[in-house]
């Protein structure tokens, strides 16, 4: 069987620590999913409510069998279903902070942790538990019980109890969800911090494309139980595989286009427009229908006190249709003279300083090297309101 690989596309593994995830079903839960996780890599399983991100968690903890696939970890078989083959969720070794972190309420954080060592000797228990409560910064704390800790504090030793029992895998499912957006990037530094100490693969589950993006080395986008792609942040926020993943990603300049040749050369023919595409044209047929994408930051807005002289790629004119201060940061909304609307963000001292107001007409160019061709169609109406 194939491996997703960095892409999306199929490829070996390279890793015999890595683990593997390839299930499907066609119900009650539907599943195609497919991904790879290396030892040391964190991956982010991400896409809307009911994609099947925590369903494929506890598949890899043993808490769900799917009809069909597979689950390899470090070379092991954790389950097979061709075989009936299923390791129990004790033997796969498996570390695992739930959302609501699942303390015992009458046990003390020192308890709470060393329940993951009861296979070591009563000594050497407390030591390690203390060792882990150290390592994510609750030395001292370890008498207390739950309901005297904070979320952050609970989430971390729901973290350390995970650690504590030496697992295969890390699974996090949403683990940042039941705190203050203080306490949540205080703990995503602190994530960030304790993966230099481990080398495992770590699963995340989150609905947070910011904590995904910040955290993730990897990320898997998933829909209706499928994997569409996986890849690392920047590839996938820069050439999605599909429409349907750019959208998922929240991303919105989704275009249709034709490929047309102007003067001899390929071009991409956009209302009006004939845009130079740095790569993709020469492999499609005149006349073909493609959607494309560009990333926000391949759109550069010309200062009006330095008219451009046409010496960047793509130039044209729009209307200033919507700005949105977000404190230092202006999201604008350009519509474009057949309809369709750019959309990017600008500091907003430099959306004050070119005088960036509804109706105003400004240039823009359209940086060849971002414009990334797809197969399928946009929706036009995403891109018109």
């Amino acid at each position: 069987m194939g491996w997703l690989g960095a892409g999306g596309g199929l490829v070996a593994d390279v890793c015999g620590a890595s683990l593997r995830v390839a299930v499907n079903q066609p119900g009650p839960i539907p599943l195609a999913a497919e991904f790879v996780c290396q030892p040391g890599e964190l991956l982010a399983l991400v896409g809307p409510s009911g994609s099947g991100k925590t369903t494929l968690l506890r598949t890899i903890a043993g808490l769900y069998r799917p009809q069909h696939g597979q689950v390899e970890c470090a070379g092991n078989v954790w389950f097979d279903a061709e075989r009936k083959h299923s390791l129990s969720p004790q033997r796969r070794q498996i570390g695992m902070v739930f959302q609501d972190y699942a303390l015992f309420p009458h046990l003390t954080a020192l308890d709470n942790v060393q329940l993951s060592v009861r296979h070591l000797p009563q000594p050497q228990r407390r030591l390690q538990a203390e060792k882990w409560l150290s390592k994510v910064r609750l030395e001292g704390l370890g008498g207390r019980y739950p309901n005297a800790l904070s979320g952050g504090q609970r989430q971390r030793v729901a973290l350390a109890r995970a650690l504590a029992r030496d697992p295969k895998v890390l699974l996090l499912d949403e683990p940042f969800s039941a705190v203050d957006q203080v306490t949540r990037r205080r703990l995503q530094r602190e994530l960030a911090l304790l993966r230099q100490q481990i080398e495992i693969p770590i699963v995340l589950v989150t609905h947070d494309l910011e904590e995904a993006t910040a955290l993730a080395d990897q990320i898997c986008v998933l829909h209706n139980g499928a994997s569409l792609q996986q890849a690392t942040p920047e590839a996938l926020f820069t050439r999605p595989s599909s429409p349907l993943v750019a959208r998922l990603l929240d991303r919105h300049n989704l275009f249709d286009g034709v490929v047309v040749t102007v003067n001899g050369q390929r071009r991409l023919q956009w209302g009006a427009c004939s845009l130079e595409v740095a790569e993709g044209l020469d492999e499609l047929p005149l006349g073909e229908q493609v959607t494309w994408y560009l990333p926000p930051s391949d759109i550069v807005l010309h200062r009006r006190d330095r008219p451009s002289l046409g010496e960047r790629e793509n130039p044209l004119a729009a209307t200033v249709d919507e700005l949105v201060v977000l404190g230092g940061i202006t999201s604008v909304s350009l519509r474009v003279n057949h309809g369709d609307m750019l959309r990017f963000d600008i500091a907003t001292h430099a959306a004050r300083r070119n005088q960036l107001t509804s109706g105003t007409v400004v240039n823009v160019s359209l940086l060849a090297a971002g414009v990334h061709l797809m197969p399928g169609r946009a929706d036009a109406h995403n891109n018109r309101t």
